[in-house]
């Protein structure tokens, strides 16, 4: 059973940084592709991130070279670096995995199999 449970959520201002946590308790290692997701009020689910078994991570355009995704297998726990963060930023952020070989892709979010309750970053001007 994949229990997820993020945190770190906060509110700061623009230019901040902030580093997302999620515990992935019964995360195999390797076992799982993982992944960040957010969304907005009245907005579809957005693929923020993905690390896939081979280690080599995706992001969406929106934020490449900001924000940086990494696991700790050991630990059970995926994280979330973000930094030179804007108010487009804000929205409640979600980590999500699945046992699929192929990861699904960060614009589907539906096919994602398991996700935690999301954790509210708030980026103000």
């Amino acid at each position: 059973q994949v229990r997820l449970v993020e945190s770190g959520g906060d509110s700061v201002q623009a230019g901040g940084s902030l580093r997302l946590s999620c515990d992935a308790s019964g995360l195999r290692n390797g076992g799982y592709c993982v992944a960040w997701f957010r969304q907005t009020p009245g907005k579809e689910r957005e693929g923020v991130a993905s690390l896939p078994r081979d280690g080599n991570a995706h992001y969406a355009e929106a934020v490449k070279g900001r924000f940086t995704i990494s696991g700790d297998y050991a630990e059970h726990t995926l994280f979330l670096e973000m930094s030179s963060l804007t108010p487009e930023d804000t929205a409640i952020y979600y980590c999500a995995a699945d046992r699929a070989y192929w990861c699904p892709s960060l614009k589907s979010w539906a096919e994602w199999g398991y996700w935690g309750q999301g954790t509210q970053v708030t980026v103000s001007s």
